[in-house]
């Protein structure tokens, strides 16, 4: 099977399934990052093949829809590659970005290894910011039972990973918590440019949230 089989292949399978999630992390979200991911990609010296597989696999099996298991992922992705028997080499590789590509807290680092992890990275971070972002957002908190905003319950800048996962906090503390943060935390230069616009629409969003709130607007 070439490259290009193994990609369309792995198209359907996830396609297939996600299909149905309302939560924000379905298919189209990740035909996102893939595209994103290209854009990225393109011009830099990375292997796409990898990127690729990466992208479209990143969330196929999310921790937050399966208890918290954070290798369920991981493992999902590395069963398929193995059915689909792609080299070892390239297995280990995209199994390894699924592994270290979630943010996991404010002051928590999330380091990417290789430049292919850095632009996968990127990719995903960019689809969640912006007004795409600001509906993922609040697709989830919906999704969750999440309050849409208290002003008694201030952010939290997480010192690790479970008090991250844990965290049952409102929708909008959500971008003090990751969102907002995310444009400084981008890899490549691409990123960092289209990250600074959907960076801006968000603060946008907010500040008019905050108007209406108070009944300023």
């Amino acid at each position: 099977m070439n490259k290009a089989e193994i990609i369309q292949k792995t198209v359907g399978y996830v396609k297939e399934t996600l299909a149905g999630d309302s939560a924000g992390h379905d298919w189209y979200h990740i035909e996102r990052v893939w595209k994103n991911a290209l854009l990225i990609g393109r011009g830099e010296q990375a292997d796409m093949f990898v990127v690729e597989l990466a992208a479209l696999l990143h969330d196929i099996a999310d921790h937050k829809f399966h208890g918290g298991d954070t290798e369920i992922g991981p493992r999902t992705a590395l069963a398929w590659l193995e059915k689909l028997e792609v080299e070892e080499a390239i297995v280990s590789h995209v199994v390894e970005i699924i592994r270290s590509l979630s943010f996991k807290g404010a002051n928590v680092p999330t380091p990417m290894r290789t430049l292919e992890g850095m632009i996968v990275q990127d990719a995903d971070r960019l689809d969640a910011i912006g007004a795409i972002g600001i509906a993922r957002a609040f697709a989830y908190g919906g999704y969750k039972g999440r309050m849409l905003y208290d002003p008694k319950m201030p952010p939290e800048a997480h010192d690790s990973f479970d008090a991250y996962k844990s965290s049952n906090t409102a929708t909008i503390n959500h971008f003090y918590e990751k969102l907002l943060l995310l444009k400084d935390r981008m890899n490549t230069e691409t990123a960092k440019k289209l990250a600074a616009g959907r960076h801006a629409h968000m603060q946008a969003f907010l500040d008019q949230f905050y108007a209406e709130w108070e009944g300023r607007a």
